[in-house]
């Protein structure tokens, strides 16, 4: 047996008031056995369908009643037919019973695994919980839950219910609906079992649990308050990312008759010489080896090893600190939680004392966690209480990574409130776009929110997942479109569009669209800049750029700078910015070689700023680069050594990688540039 095999046993009720959603109901299925055809190859599913007409299971048989309970499917290693099985599934004519509808699937595992499997067999039940349950012949409803749930939990058993609601079901009786749901919750308190209730296609979706993940802990140990006091705690994963099954080679070359073929393919890799293309280097002869600057510094396996941090596995606690001081957006990697060792009274005691009083004083912790021995980084993160609403459920902690100083990457944005005042909304504007906010609100106080987290699936793993099976029958099928279903969670809801039309109209109206023209390079960066006048000099420098640009053929003596740009954003010929740093290159070299005592070492200063920037935004850097090296190169005549001199304490220096991509110089060159340099002139 499989160490993680699973044996589940759908119910579903296929009653007339399920009619509507049975579509859905198929499809659910559908992806659920196709996710166990990946992950859990296997498992063994048993499917049970009740409100049929006809009667088709062993209980009738053997004791009698358990009428309108069908076992379509007996329990049986899934494959391929049972995604197919569930496109035929019945129509019934009678109102599904499900509590009979959950003996029969409990009679199935029982007999199936006996006492083996425990805590690896699962009923989920999927009804809307609109028809009446049969009275029991001995005892009331409630007793019969309590006999169920007491042999479902002395078998191991576990159990969820997906309550199919709302949209999809319509309303029915209020009080069979509030008796129905008081027995279903009465499973999730006397056994392992939960209560779902949806309302949506999408909801329905990611309701249903389709695939089994074992818990493991990813630390067992020691929270260490002080060296005096620890507390005994078990570390799980709370969230992870889902990604995509893993591509694996495979190969065609085995004969078609050989049954036992596994069709791997193996990859060996072969290290040749340089020198010589023949040789092949064997591993002791290899070493790796890290980029510094242009050459490779070779690092032994040994030298490796000697500087490698090596904590010690350990979870202490650093310190608390207000929860306002730590921002969500903070937050890195999965989310871990923190429980008692189970079993564990005392730690169990500890952890919730310590939970409750960090939520009583808005507290959280910081602590410093090293997961296991030999682990080669330390992780540093928040620790937040978790307080339990159950009394069967110790409280607990969730575990979120912090950024270090390296990790955090700080960009600035202005204000809105930097613009001018003609260009904040007005009342009506401000009303207009509240009323959309409003409109689109995902959490709407009279309805149940839209696209729960724990509800909603990927919808790209969801396509790939149905295109697989499709490709697994019809090689050469082609891609079909985005499922209904799941263009529900990537667009919005037409229905909500159509009945808001009226607030979508308003918000239209309520701001003149104009078509936003395409600004030259000079004007950009003039617009960018603060306006230190008032709104009418504003609007006239935007409108002066836009209606009368002016064109400049040659740098001229009085506005160089202003000339320079203005050819820079010239966009006649692909030889126009060429010739605007060539023209630049020679006006700084006029200006410097031209200057008496340095007084045109100012002016041809702000030219070399204006070509340094107009490099970078053109990706011209090494023309920029190769010009600097040129005026430093002919510092032996007194006038430029006097300007070179002067640009040090300026600090302006060569165009590294990190301001233009196509440049050859590093930040550590750039910085290097002028301190060289200046060793030189002394």
């Amino acid at each position: 047996m499989a160490r993680n095999k699973e044996g589940l046993v759908l119910l579903l009720d296929v009653g007339p008031t399920m009619y509507s959603v049975l579509p859905e109901i198929k499809k659910v299925c559908s992806m659920l056995i196709q996710k166990k055809l990946i992950y859990g190859k296997f498992d063994e599913v048993g499917v049970v369908v009740f409100g049929t007409q006809e009667t088709d299971n062993e209980l009738t048989k053997e004791v009698g009643g358990y009428e309108h309970v069908v076992v379509l499917r007996n329990i049986k290693v899934v494959d391929g037919d049972l995604v197919d099985a569930f496109q035929e599934l019945p129509r019934g004519n009678f109102d599904g019973d499900y509590l009979d509808a959950i003996v029969v699937g409990m009679d199935m595992l029982i007999k199936k695994y006996q006492a083996t499997n425990k805590g690896k067999k699962r009923l989920c039940l999927i009804t809307n919980a609109l028809c009446p349950i049969k009275d029991s012949c001995e005892g009331t409803k409630e007793d019969q839950v309590n006999t169920i749930a007491a042999q479902m939990s002395a078998h191991g058993m576990k159990m969820e219910s997906v309550i199919v609601r709302g949209r999809l079901c319509g309303g029915g009786d209020q009080r069979i609906m509030a008796e129905n749901d008081r027995l279903l919750n009465l499973f999730s308190e006397k056994t392992s079992a939960r209560a779902v209730y949806v309302e949506s296609p999408t909801a329905l979706l990611g309701a249903v649990k389709t695939r089994n993940i074992s818990p493991v802990t990813i630390f067992r140990g020691d929270l260490e308050l002080g060296s005096k006091m620890k507390i005994k705690v078990w570390v799980y994963k709370k969230t992870s990312e889902e990604k995509f099954p893993t591509l694996k080679k495979y190969s065609d070359k085995a004969p078609p008759t050989d049954r036992f073929a596994t069709h791997e393919v193996k990859v060996d890799y072969e290290y040749k010489s340089v020198e010589d293309p023949n040789k092949v280097v064997p591993p002791e002869q290899r070493i790796k080896g890290y980029r510094y600057g242009p050459q490779v510094v070779p690092i032994s396996s040994a030298e490796w090893d000697a500087v490698k941090f090596k904590p010690e596995k350990s979870v202490k606690l650093l310190g608390f600190t207000d929860a306002s001081n730590i921002m969500r957006h903070y937050y890195m990697k999965d989310v871990n939680v923190f429980i008692p060792e189970p079993g564990n009274a005392r730690a169990a005691l500890a952890v919730s004392a310590l939970a409750r009083a960090m939520k009583e004083m808005n507290k959280v912790a910081i602590l410093r966690c090293v997961w296991r021995q030999g682990q080669g980084s330390v992780v540093v993160g928040v620790l937040t209480p978790n307080i339990s609403e159950k009394d069967s459920t110790p409280d607990s902690f969730y575990f979120n990574v912090l950024p270090f100083a390296e990790d955090v990457r700080e960009f600035q944005f202005p204000s809105f409130s930097s613009f001018p005042a003609s260009w904040q909304p007005n009342e009506q504007q401000q009303e207009a776009a509240d009323n959309l906010v409003k409109m689109l609100d995902l959490a709407p106080s009279a309805k149940q929110e839209a696209l729960l987290p724990d509800f909603t699936p990927n919808p790209v793993l969801e396509r790939f997942y149905r295109h697989l099976e499709l490709k697994s029958k019809h090689p050469d099928a082609a891609v079909p479109p985005l499922d209904e279903t799941l263009k529900t969670i990537t667009e919005a809801d037409p229905d909500l569009l159509s009945e808001k039309k009226n607030v979508m109209d308003a918000f239209y109206k309520s701001f003149e669209l104009k078509e936003n023209p395409r600004l030259k390079k000079s004007s950009k960066r003039l617009l960018e800049k603060k306006p230190s006048g008032s709104d009418e000099d504003y609007q006239d420098t935007t409108n002066a750029l836009v209606v009368k640009p002016v064109k400049v053929e040659k740098i001229g003596d009085s506005s160089p700078v202003q000339d320079f740009e203005a050819m820079m954003s010239c966009r006649d010929s692909p030889d126009w910015v060429s010739k605007a740093i060539q023209d630049m290159k020679n006006k700084i070299y006029s200006l410097v070689e031209n200057s008496y005592d340095g007084d045109n070492h100012g002016k041809a200063m702000e030219c070399l700023l204006a070509l340094r920037k107009g490099c970078i935004l053109e990706q011209e850097p090494k023309q920029f680069n190769d010009f600097l090296h040129h005026l430093f190169n002919v510092r032996q005549e007194k006038k430029f050594r006097n300007f070179c001199e002067s640009l040090i304490p300026k600090g302006l220096t060569l165009i590294s990688k990190s301001e233009a991509i196509d440049s050859e110089v590093t930040d550590d060159e750039a910085r290097n540039f002028l301190v060289k340099k200046e060793l030189k002139f002394e």
